[in-house]
C-alpha cells in the first residue's frame, strides 16, 4: 500500500519532477502527436455540481460523455490503452457505470477488466489553483492516466480516494483513462472465494466499474484535507460543546501563513493562525459551546449548519460545509440511550444495486431517494449494508433522523486470512477511510469492523479487533463500536468482545436456516438465545443486524419461499424482540432483493438463483405481502419512541426551577 492523499484511499502517486517551460512545451506537442484522435471524442468542462452537499466545496461533476472499453483478454497496458487516441472499439457511456450490471454468468461474478475514458477542459481558475480528481467508489482496482501518464492507483470499493491532477493541460484537452479491475481474491475486500461445486461465491455481486460519481476538485495552495465537527453532550438538558479540528495541508513548495475559521449555527470559533512549511500539513482545533441545543434524535432530527474555511492574508481559499447533529450515543445495563432516552430501532437493510433500469450497482440519485422513500415507508429508524452506503444516503437519514449501522466490507474472512497483517492492514485503512469520511454525519451510530467473522474468535481476528478498537477509540469515541455476528447458540462467551465492543450484532434466522448441528431450525428459540447472549454481555447494547426470510410465491404458510412463510416469520420475531427489551434494534434483511451469486438458493426450496429474496420487496421495488405487516409493527415502534421522549422532556421540564 502507498502513501495517503488528504487521508483518503490507498494509493500510490507517480510524481516526476517539474518540467522546465520549454521542456513542457515539447511534452505536450509530442502528447497532442502521441493522441491525435482524443479530439474526435466529445469534450466538455465539468461544472460545479455535486451530488451530495457536505464536504469540500470546489467540486465539479465529471458527468460529460465517458467511453468504456472491455479488455477480456487483460491486453490494454500492454497495448497502451491509456494513450489510444482511436475511438474504436470503445463505447460511450454514463458514469457511474457498472458494465456487468445485466450480465449473470460465472464470469461476471469473477470480475475482469475494464477501461474508461473522458475528455474534458479545466474550468477556469487562478494561477494558484491545481487540481485533484476524486472518485467516491471505484471495484475494485483503479489505475489512473491523465494525459498518457499514470498519476495515481487505488484499491478497494465503497470509500473515495483522490490523485493529484499534476499532468493537467489548462489552456487544452485533458485525457482521463481509468483502468479497472474487478477481480478480487480471497484476501480481498471482500473476499471472492470459489464454492465448493466450483462456482464463484461472494455476498452480493460483484459489481465492475466506476460505481460512484467521479469529481474534478480545486486545491488553492492550502487544502482542507479532513474537517471534524464533534458534538458532545453531558445530559439532555445540559449545555454542549462543538469540537472543531481540521487538517491544513499546503500543496505549494513555500510556507504559507494559513487562518482557519469555522461556525456552527452561527457561533463562531476562534482558531490560532498557523504557518504551514510547503508540502506540509498543521492540524487546527477549538470548541464552542451551546446553551439550550436543538437535538438531533430520531423523530425529530434537529440540524445545525456548519461551515469552514482556510485563508491566507485575508483571501479564502478552501471551505467546508457539514450538518451536524447535537446528541449524545451511550448504553447503560445494556439498553441504547439516544440523548438519555432509552430508544428501540427497527429497520431494513439497503443494498446498492437497482436492477429494473438496469443500473445495477451503479445507482443515479433518482435510485438512491426511491430506495430510500421505501425505507421511510416501511417505517424504518435504521438501517444497514456490508460497506459504507453512498455520502448521498447519509445525507438523506441525517434529515430523517434515521440511523446507520456503518460498516466496513469485512465480510466472512476467516482466521487463515485475518492472521495476515496485509488483510488486517486493508481493513484498517477502510475503517479509518469510512471514519474520515462520515464522521461528522449524526445518523452514524455504530462503526463496525466487519460481518460473521469467525464465531470464535483466534490470534487473528484478536489481533485485529484490538488494533481496530486502538484506531476507533483515537478517532471517534462518542459512537459504538460493533461486529456482527451469525447467532449461534452454542457460541460460547467471547472475553474479547466484552472487553472491546459496546455494541453486538446478531444475525438471526431461527427457523430459516438450520445452522450448525440443526441448532437453528426451531424458531421458538430465539428468545431463549436472546437471554444468553444478554448473560453473557449484559453491559453492551445488542441488535439483530438481519433477520430474514426468502419468498417469490403464494402458498402454505407452513412452506418455506412462500409470501404467507415470511409474514408469518416476520411477525413472529418482531414478537420476541417485544418482549426482549434490551434487544434495542433490529433490522430486516433486507429491503428488496438482490443478487448474490451463480447458484444462491438462501435455504429457499424454490430459489430463483442469484438473486437473495429475503427482500420486503422484490428486486424492482415492487412490495411483498410482509411489507405492510411489517411497517405496521415498526410505525408502532416509532409511536411509542416519541411517547418515551415527550415523557423524558416532561420530567426534564418539572425538574427545573421555576425562572426568577
Amino acid at each position: 500500500m502507498g502513501r495517503r492523499l488528504h487521508n483518503l484511499g490507498r494509493f500510490s502517486v507517480l510524481q516526476p519532477p517539474p518540467l522546465s517551460p520549454l521542456r513542457t512545451f515539447f511534452a505536450v506537442a509530442l502528447l497532442a502527436l502521441a493522441l491525435p484522435g482524443v479530439a474526435g471524442a466529445a469534450v466538455y468542462t465539468p461544472k460545479p455540481k455535486v451530488l451530495y452537499h457536505d464536504g469540500h466545496t470546489g467540486r465539479y461533476l465529471m458527468d460529460g460523455t465517458w467511453y468504456f472499453r472491455a479488455d477480456p483478454l487483460d491486453q490494454g497496458l500492454a497495448q497502451g490503452f491509456e494513450r489510444q487516441s482511436s475511438l474504436t472499439g470503445w463505447t460511450p457511456v454514463t458514469v457511474p457505470n457498472a458494465w456487468n450490471a445485466t450480465d449473470l454468468s460465472d464470469a461476471s461474478q469473477r470480475g475482469g477488466v475494464g477501461w474508461y475514458r473522458t475528455d474534458f477542459r479545466v474550468p477556469k481558475a487562478g494561477r494558484t489553483v491545481s487540481w485533484v480528481v476524486r472518485f467516491e467508489s471505484v471495484n475494485y482496482r483503479a489505475r489512473v492516466y491523465l494525459n498518457g501518464h499514470q498519476i495515481g492507483s487505488h484499491e478497494g470499493a465503497y470509500l473515495p480516494f483522490e490523485v493529484p491532477a499534476n499532468r493537467i493541460t489548462h489552456s487544452g484537452v485533458n485525457h482521463l483513462v481509468v483502468r479497472v479491475d474487478s477481480r478480487r481474491s480471497e484476501t480481498d475486500l471482500p473476499p471472492l472465494i470459489d464454492q465448493d461445486n466450483g462456482t464463484p461465491g461472494g455476498g452480493w455481486w460483484n459489481y465492475s466499474g466506476i460505481l460512484r460519481e467521479v469529481y474534478l476538485r480545486k486545491i488553492d495552495r492550502v487544502d482542507i484535507s479532513n474537517f471534524l465537527a464533534q458534538p458532545r453532550l453531558p445530559c439532555r438538558n445540559c449545555p454542549a460543546t462543538v469540537v472543531f479540528k481540521a487538517t491544513l495541508q499546503n500543496v505549494t513548495g513555500k510556507r504559507e501563513p494559513v487562518s482557519f475559521h469555522a461556525s456552527v449555527g452561527g457561533l463562531a470559533a476562534h482558531f490560532k493562525p498557523v504557518t504551514i512549511a510547503g508540502h506540509h500539513s498543521r492540524t487546527v482545533s477549538a470548541k464552542v459551546r451551546i446553551d439550550n441545543p436543538r437535538l438531533w434524535e430520531p423523530g425529530d432530527p434537529q440540524l445545525y449548519s456548519v461551515r469552514a474555511s482556510d485563508s491566507i492574508r485575508g483571501r479564502t481559499v478552501g471551505s467546508w460545509t457539514a450538518h451536524i447533529g447535537v446528541r449524545s450515543i451511550k448504553v447503560r445495563n445494556g439498553r441504547l440511550l439516544i440523548n438519555g432516552v432509552p430508544t428501540t430501532l427497527r429497520g431494513a437493510s439497503m443494498h446498492e444495486e437497482s436492477v429494473g433500469d438496469g443500473h445495477g450497482g451503479a445507482l443515479t440519485p433518482a435510485d438512491e431517494k426511491s430506495m430510500f422513500q421505501q425505507l421511510l415507508q416501511l417505517g424504518g429508524t435504521i438501517t444497514r449494508v456490508h460497506y459504507p452506503l453512498p455520502p448521498a444516503i447519509l445525507e438523506m437519514a441525517d434529515r430523517a433522523g434515521v440511523m446507520v449501522w456503518d460498516e466496513v466490507p469485512v465480510y466472512r474472512l476467516g482466521e487463515d486470512q485475518l492472521k495476515l497483517h496485509s488483510v488486517q492492514d486493508k481493513a484498517l485503512n477502510d475503517i479509518q477511510d469510512m471514519i474520515d469520511r462520515d464522521q461528522n454525519h449524526p445518523s452514524v451510530l455504530t462503526w463496525s469492523i466487519g460481518n460473521e467473522l469467525p464465531s470464535r474468535p483466534d490470534a487473528g481476528q484478536e489481533e485485529y479487533i484490538k488494533r481496530a478498537h486502538s484506531l476507533i477509540k483515537s478517532m471517534d469515541d462518542t459512537r459504538l463500536m460493533a461486529t456482527d455476528i451469525a447467532g449461534y447458540p452454542s457460541i460460547p462467551k467471547q472475553i474479547i468482545f466484552e472487553r472491546y465492543f459496546t455494541a453486538l450484532g446478531m444475525n438471526d434466522y431461527f427457523g430459516w436456516y438450520p445452522g450448525p448441528g440443526g441448532q437453528l431450525v426451531d424458531e421458538g428459540a430465539t428468545g431463549a438465545y436472546f437471554d444468553q447472549m444478554h448473560q453473557f454481555y449484559p453491559r453492551m447494547a445488542l441488535f439483530v443486524t438481519e433477520y430474514g426470510a426468502e419468498s417469490n410465491h403464494d402458498g402454505p404458510v407452513d412452506e418455506k419461499g412462500t409470501y404467507e412463510f415470511q409474514t408469518q416469520w416476520m411477525t413472529f420475531q418482531n414478537q420476541v424482540f417485544d418482549q426482549h427489551p434490551f434487544i434495542n434494534g433490529a433490522i430486516a434483511w433486507i429491503l428488496r432483493d438482490f443478487k448474490v451469486r451463480p447458484g444462491w438458493d438462501g435455504g429457499n426450496p424454490t430459489p430463483q438463483p442469484p438473486y437473495n429474496q429475503k427482500g420486503l420487496a422484490d428486486q424492482n421495488g415492487k412490495p411483498k405481502p410482509a411489507f405492510d405487516v411489517v411497517a405496521r409493527i415498526y410505525h408502532n415502534i416509532q409511536l411509542a419512541g416519541a411517547a418515551r421522549i415527550k415523557a423524558a422532556d416532561a420530567r426534564l421540564h418539572m425538574s427545573q426551577p421555576p425562572a426568577p
